[in-house]
């Protein structure tokens, strides 16, 4: 995907339209400005910790003028979004009116692109049933590749040019076999030993950081970020944007996003989208990825210049994860998860970096968060461990208040 066209949309109300869980809307039924219940953190409201799953609305509901991704939940349908933004490298308002820039209802409104694309994926999904026996072999990634128009005539170039590196999240294994050389439970203890072992891994019972957040949605400024994380898989982040704020929250078995440039309020998180915010919540305790799927296989591929060893989890009725360990140091350099939507599957890469000490357990101060429709980068500057933090930390957020309607910023 080509990241570089999203820098123009950066500024003024452009930022708070430009929809970071996907790349556009076609409407919907209530205005933004609607949000009016104020939330400094995650608020005790509409759930307690351990609740039931919670079902998200559809599409064909919430918004208006969708006319063939109805019947998917809100967050898959902005996911979709997104995944048509990555295929065509388009943002929001390339595909949707440019009043759509101040105005949620006008996604709404009808424009060529849209009734093409209507079209487009009425023409894919015929071809994957008609051939694949449903199956999302063929996308518009397929054909598109991050253009506009589908190139019909070979490249010379490309065929004479030496091939490009090979892209390490598309590695697989091949064989149960793996690397011949080591096995995923040896990495994984390893990795284990190598941030202060399990012993010292068990005493952290929970932790909070504080530090700063950036991306696209506020211009690459950095933003107040807060992070509230507990055993074994429960998290909460905070990016405190001028507009607002923005709210991640899981609590093991629900997750939702709260953010003042949403079209919902407070987005409740389904299929692949809630399922990786329990990895992020995991990976945050080392003990717990092991866990996390019941089989487990090893490859060995490269991140730039370094070897890495790849672990490619897996388990019936879910999207994988693939974890890199770094050879050298043994250390988790990145995750990639997977969300399946209704026109393709979107990759979620995280980034780990700057690892530190903390009472004798190293840490990963610095994370990047990659996907179809943005980038987040995460600094920390403090981490304190097995603080005390209060239940509803990990509830149900409250809708966001927007403090400013002339400029955007989102997570």
């Amino acid at each position: 995907m080509r990241l570089g066209w999203r820098q123009a949309t950066t500024g003024a109300l452009g930022i708070a339209m430009i929809c970071l869980a996907g790349a556009g809307l076609l409407g919907q039924t209530a205005p933004a400005a609607k949000q009016t219940a104020p939330a400094a953190k995650p608020a005790a409201t509409a759930a307690k910790t351990g609740a039931p799953a919670q079902k998200q609305e559809m599409a064909g509901t919430y918004f208006k003028n969708v006319q063939v991704l109805k019947n998917i939940p809100v967050d898959e349908f902005m996911d979709t979004m997104g995944f048509f933004a990555a295929s065509l490298s388009l943002n929001c308002t390339d595909c949707h009116v440019p009043d759509s820039a101040g105005s949620w209802a006008k996604y709404a409104d009808d424009t060529q692109l849209k009734i093409t694309t209507r079209k487009m994926v009425l023409m894919v999904n015929a071809i994957n049933a008609n051939n694949f026996g449903g199956a999302k072999f063929v996308t518009c990634w397929t054909c598109h590749r991050g253009g506009q128009q589908p190139s019909a005539i070979p490249s010379l170039l490309e065929q004479y040019s030496p091939p490009p590196p090979d892209d390490p999240n598309e590695y697989v294994v091949r064989d149960e076999g793996g690397s011949g050389t080591v096995t995923a439970d040896q990495v994984f203890a390893k990795y284990i030993q190598a941030v202060g072992g399990a012993q010292k891994l068990a005493a952290v019972k929970s932790f909070t950081g504080k530090g700063t957040y950036e991306g696209y949605d506020t211009d690459h400024e950095p933003n107040p970020f807060e992070v509230y994380a507990k055993a074994p898989d429960m998290r909460a982040t905070i990016v405190h944007f001028r507009i607002g704020e923005g709210i991640r929250v899981t609590d093991g078995r629900n997750a939702w996003i709260a953010s003042s440039d949403k079209p919902q309020p407070v987005m409740t998180l389904t299929g692949g989208e809630l399922q990786g915010a329990k990895t992020d919540a995991a990976a945050m305790f080392p003990l717990q990825l092991k866990a996390l799927f019941p089989t487990w296989k090893v490859g060995e591929t490269m991140i730039g210049d370094d070897d890495v060893y790849v672990l490619i989890g897996s388990a019936p009725g879910r999207p994988s994860v693939k974890l890199f360990f770094n050879k050298k140091t043994s250390l988790l350099v990145r995750h990639v998860r997977y969300d399946n939507t209704l026109v393709g599957t979107n990759p979620i890469q995280v980034d780990y970096t700057d690892y530190r000490d903390v009472n004798g357990v190293k840490m990963p101060f610095g994370w990047t968060l990659t996907w179809t429709d943005g980038q987040d980068i995460i600094k920390l500057n403090d981490i304190k461990q097995n603080t005390t933090i209060d239940a509803t930390q990990f509830n149900k957020p409250a809708p966001v208040k927007s403090e400013d309607t002339s400029a955007g910023g989102g997570q």
